[in-house]
């Protein structure tokens, strides 16, 4: 069960104190990708490097055309399993790398699978990522944005946050 270790009424100010220069614009870009309807391998690149620089040597042994494939059959998908499935067969790309994609580039509508933000909901210590878990995380995640008004972004700032400040 997921369960916000604080008030949901902090979630605003918490998002207010995450340091923004982290994300370097990404959000920018990495919106065009989204419009366009998929990843080149350099803006995936830089995504995977923003989340985990350790995969780097891995994401660089996909090619531009596999990259392109995934990321248009991920992005346009309507299953959820296909979605995130579908980035996951990229060499060096687990849940969470996968998460920040979608995140990132479908519409900001799944919240990124970081074990700071899931110690924020209730997460002593990571957890196996699977399906079922991302997939409560990205609902629970929803409905406290739709409830905060907050977007999606913000609200994974806020998570993110909170964890940075007290763990």
């Amino acid at each position: 069960m997921l369960k916000l270790r604080f008030r949901e009424s902090e979630l605003p100010r918490l998002a207010s104190r995450y340091p923004v220069e982290v994300d370097g614009g990404i959000e920018t870009w990495a919106a065009r990708a989204g419009k366009r309807g998929y990843l080149e391998r350099d803006e995936f690149l830089r995504i995977c490097e923003w989340k985990t620089p350790r995969s780097r040597k891995s994401c660089r042994k996909n090619s531009a055309s596999l990259v392109e494939e995934a990321t248009r059959v991920a992005f346009a998908a309507k299953n959820e399993e296909i979605k995130i499935g579908t980035l996951r067969i990229l060499s060096g790309v687990e849940w969470p790398t996968a998460s920040v994609i979608l995140h990132l580039c479908d519409r900001g509508r799944y919240p990124i699978l970081d074990i700071r933000a899931l110690w924020s909901v209730g997460f002593a210590r990571p957890p196996v990522y699977t399906f079922k878990l991302w997939w409560d995380y990205t609902r629970f995640t929803r409905e406290l944005s739709r409830r905060s008004r907050l977007t999606m972004r913000d609200v994974d700032r806020a998570l993110w946050q909170y964890s940075k400040e007290r763990q």
